[in-house]
């Protein structure tokens, strides 16, 4: 799936850049979440973080996990829990797809980033497996070599 762009009335609330460095993402799915508006307001000054965020099927239903948003300071309504369980909005046959998915395969569905689009908040899941840790030292072998290359590109060219 491409990245949408600022000209298409995109506006990034909030990334979990720890997800890469946890789990190799095999598939991204775009759902829409079920919010309150004060849960709104506050996504627009940017108060979500999706640290520890995954996502699940209960009941039927895609519910996101452990998602924070902070609450709106002046919301007048009833509150809400920071942290509570959120309803994701996505087909049957789709949600029924990840459900056999996450259940034979091993995978988690982690939330990767939160965004607007079009004034519509939408969440980006990732179907991920997690990295044990030689992947994940292999990986940053890896970088630190790439790093050094470039370093010494940039030596021999000055």
């Amino acid at each position: 799936m491409a990245t949408p762009r600022p000209a298409d009335g995109f506006k990034l609330i909030s990334e979990n850049r720890r997800a890469t460095m946890r789990y190799t993402v095999d598939e991204v799915i775009e759902v829409g979440i079920v919010l309150t508006g004060a849960e709104v307001k506050s996504l627009r000054a940017g108060k979500m973080e999706l640290g520890d965020t995954y996502a699940m099927v209960l009941d039927g239903q895609l519910t996101l996990i452990n998602a924070y948003i902070a609450p709106y300071k002046y919301a007048t309504g009833p509150k809400v829990e920071e942290k509570r369980a959120r309803r994701l909005l996505a087909h049957r046959a789709e949600i029924d797809r990840i459900d056999g998915k996450v259940s034979q395969k091993g995978l988690t569905l982690i939330a990767l980033r939160a965004y607007f689009k079009d004034s519509k908040v939408k969440i980006e899941l990732g179907l991920a497996h997690a990295k044990d840790g030689a992947d994940r030292r292999q990986e940053i072998k890896r970088r630190e070599g790439d790093r050094e290359a470039r370093a010494a590109i940039k030596r021999r060219m000055h």
